[in-house]
């Protein structure tokens, strides 16, 4: 996979020298996670704004709102999930397929009194809204290819109310708190700032290689490999992608392929495409 297999590695010493280049990493590795307490303190301590609770969502029983999709607890993280209407599996967002694929197990933020759902949007900044219902009912059938269990809606309804102020088509995740009946916004990030959510990543930044994307400062001859979240193929080849406008799959989707799963989604056309997958 390497463009340059066998050539580029780190220097070898001896252990000594090793845990000593160690030790002063570990000081900055300190360092920052001190730091990221302080700014989650600071996150804590910010002021919220009330959202209207009975905002519209499409739920697999029918129409619901805001305030029922937090189930009874007293708090909600909802990942607005980037949605392309009418395209096959193929073609959906890598970006949103990656952040998804991360989330498993919910238990441990239901014993902190906190539900995660998923709000599909019905759109992404390439293309604009279809019909409700049935972008709905493709992103259903979407996650149930995927295999993914978590709460899912459609946000569409009220959308524009939802992320005010920011541009609806991005993946964004929100923090709400229910106070009774009403509901307040607590947080919101986007972009990079859905990395809350990954695993991968985190651990690809732990090894000599780091996640070997262009953008990365790695020494010079270092492995790019190009996007780490769509792919040509799957297991065992993984070709990277290195086109500007990159085709293949989210990278998750080929062990469902694999599996033998269907990835038709009641649109036009299914399967690989040869236009661009992105949507953001």
């Amino acid at each position: 996979m390497s463009e340059n297999p066998g050539k580029a590695q780190p220097s070898v010493v001896d252990r000594a020298n090793f845990e000593r280049q160690l030790a002063e990493l570990r000081a900055r590795e300190k360092a920052h996670t001190r730091e990221g307490d302080a700014i989650a303190a600071a996150r804590r301590r910010l002021p919220m704004v009330e959202v209207a609770a009975d905002s519209p969502l499409l739920g697999p029983d029918g129409p619901t709102t805001l305030l029922d999709a937090f189930e009874g607890r007293r708090q909600l993280i909802a990942y607005y999930f980037m949605w392309w209407p009418g395209r096959p599996a193929a073609e959906q967002c890598e970006g949103c397929t990656w952040v998804m694929s991360h989330v498993g197990e919910l238990a441990y933020l239901h014993s902190r009194d906190i539900t995660f759902a998923v709000f599909c949007q019905g759109r992404n900044t390439a293309y604009g809204f279809a019909d409700a219902r049935t972008s709905y009912e493709e992103s259903l059938r979407y996650r149930a290819f995927m295999g993914w269990t978590m709460p899912w809606y459609s946000a569409q309804p009220s959308l524009e109310s939802l992320l005010t102020g920011r541009q609806p088509g991005l993946f964004h995740l929100v923090c709400y708190l229910r106070d009774g009946d009403r509901v307040f916004e607590t947080y919101w990030t986007e972009r990079r700032g859905a990395e809350a959510v990954d695993y991968s990543y985190a651990l690809m930044d732990l090894t000599a290689f780091g996640r070997q994307e262009t953008w990365e400062d790695s020494p010079a001859d270092w492995p790019r490999l190009g996007h780490a979240t769509r792919t040509l193929g799957g297991a065992p080849d993984w070709p990277p992608l290195r086109e500007e406008r990159p085709i293949g799959r989210p990278t998750a989707q080929w062990p469902r392929i694999d599996a033998g799963r269907s990835d038709d989604l009641g649109t036009p056309g299914t399967g690989s495409t040869t236009e661009s997958g992105h949507c953001h």
